[in-house]
């Protein structure tokens, strides 16, 4: 039966000299492995006193990474003591609408500006060929 612990107890362990990773319920010492890691010591550092599950899978690590892993295994996570996840929603804002004018209008000119370009770019196409002719 492998020991279980809190989130309180590994998350003192973040330092170089002593860290300790939550992978997938499970958790890790890595220490030892600190130097050895390709990404870095502060990748690992990074995750420390948190669920590292996520940033885990973010990555894809190899099927010998994972197999690595088991010699690093201390125990378990008690999952109630790490907090639930919330997902983010942004508030909720009105329409900004700057000038205040109404959008009816803003769209008319939307399609009627380029046609008024248009009609004025043809007219001075006419004028100027009927004068030089």
């Amino acid at each position: 039966m492998s020991k279980v612990y809190t989130l309180e107890e590994v998350a003192k362990h973040n330092s170089k000299d002593d860290c300790w990773l939550i992978i997938g319920g499970k958790v890790y010492d890595v220490t030892k492995f600190l130097e050895d890691h390709p990404g870095g010591d502060d990748v690992l550092l990074s995750s420390t006193a948190k669920d590292a599950t996520d940033d885990f899978e973010d990555v894809g690590h190899s099927t010998t990474a994972r197999a690595m892993m088991d010699e690093y295994l201390l125990g378990e996570i008690d999952s109630s003591t790490i907090p639930a996840r919330t997902e983010y929603v942004p508030p909720k804002q009105p329409h900004y609408n700057q000038d205040k004018t109404p959008e009816f209008i803003i769209k008319i000119l939307q399609f009627l500006v380029p046609l008024a370009i248009l009609g004025l770019a043809v007219a001075v196409r006419i004028y100027t060929k009927s004068e030089s002719a």
